[in-house]
């Protein structure tokens, strides 16, 4: 099953640009995921399981560069969108 992903980041630091710059690069050098990045969020699709065990680690590394976080996510069954 495909996953579809919309994440918004907020890292709670005063210079929070680069963790989400940050954030957004570690997701664009992955070759398994399709990366689509707005002013305000970033859509990424790929495999279920995949997906998960990726936001998993990415989570966990920016925690550990800023501290504290926080990630507002929607999980769309990717195989009942519609195309186009």
């Amino acid at each position: 099953m495909q996953l579809v992903v919309e994440i918004s980041l907020y890292p709670l630091v005063n210079e929070y640009i680069e963790p989400i710059k940050d954030f957004i690069e570690r997701l664009n050098q992955d070759k398994n995921l399709s990366v689509n990045t707005s002013q305000t969020s970033t859509v990424i699709k790929g495999e279920c399981d995949y997906v998960m065990q990726l936001m998993s680690k990415e989570m966990q590394t920016t925690y550990e560069q800023v501290g504290q976080a926080i990630f507002v996510c929607k999980f769309l069954n990717g195989d009942k969108m519609s195309q186009g």
